[in-house]
């Protein structure tokens, strides 16, 4: 009887973290969704803002993936058209900035949100969230990074638990690389529609194998997890 009390408000502890995250996504949701009817001319399309290899430029381009935390900004056309401006490496670079700044700034809203979301769900839940957090988010931030609306929930998830800033931007740095990376040299080669798509589909596969193996590894038991750690 005792072991399943337990249970139960284990459940309804976990039921109330998740639910944590989903009214996270939903607020996201309909900040995208505000922004798309508005119809904002840079955000539905930057390419006269980002039409010369010029400081400004840059600029724009790092600014408007960094506001991608909360507004719907179409972070592959940016990065390609670094890579088209600037070339593929300096075009990656200013992609990585942009990009890890938009994880920094979702994990920063996270954790000054902590107190709200201990509240919300318990000091109980937050201490099985951090734990979980602290074995698993750094892998959930890499591979979530190139999913929209996704990379930030779980960034400010991050940010609301025990992860240090330190390890939380060594995963920001892993996500985006290979996204930076990718979309760089689609814009510095061919930027075209089918670049671009390759692109994405590239950066896809690339998060779809550390995704599996956060799978396998929270799949597995604890004596599983003993016997090969």
């Amino acid at each position: 009887m005792i072991a399943r009390t337990w249970e139960v408000h284990r459940r309804r502890g976990a039921g109330r973290y998740l639910l944590v995250l989903l009214a996270v996504l939903v607020i996201l949701l309909l900040a995208f969704l505000a922004a798309e009817a508005l119809g904002v001319p840079l955000l539905t399309d930057p390419t006269p803002a980002m039409s010369a290899a010029t400081p400004a430029a840059a600029a724009v381009g790092v600014g408007l993936l960094l506001v991608d935390v909360l507004l719907p900004v179409p972070a592959s056309a940016v990065m390609i058209g670094h890579g088209l401006l600037f070339g593929a490496v300096a075009g990656a670079a200013l992609s990585l900035v942009g990009g890890v700044g938009a994880t920094l700034l979702a994990f920063l809203l996270g954790r000054h949100s902590r107190g709200l979301v201990r509240r919300l769900v318990g000091e109980r839940e937050q201490r099985r969230a951090d734990a979980f957090l602290a074995r698993y988010g750094l892998l959930a931030l890499v591979v979530t990074r190139p999913v929209p609306m996704v990379a930030e929930t779980v960034a400010i998830a991050a940010g609301a638990s025990t992860v240090s800033w330190r390890r939380a931007a060594l995963a920001a740095v892993v996500g985006t690389l290979p996204a930076a990376a990718v979309y760089g040299v689609a814009g510095a080669t061919v930027a075209t529609v089918d670049s671009g798509l390759v692109a994405f589909l590239t950066v896809i596969v690339l998060a779809a194998i550390p995704w599996l193996v956060l799978r396998i590894r929270i799949g597995r038991s604890p004596d599983e997890r003993r016997g090969r750690g």
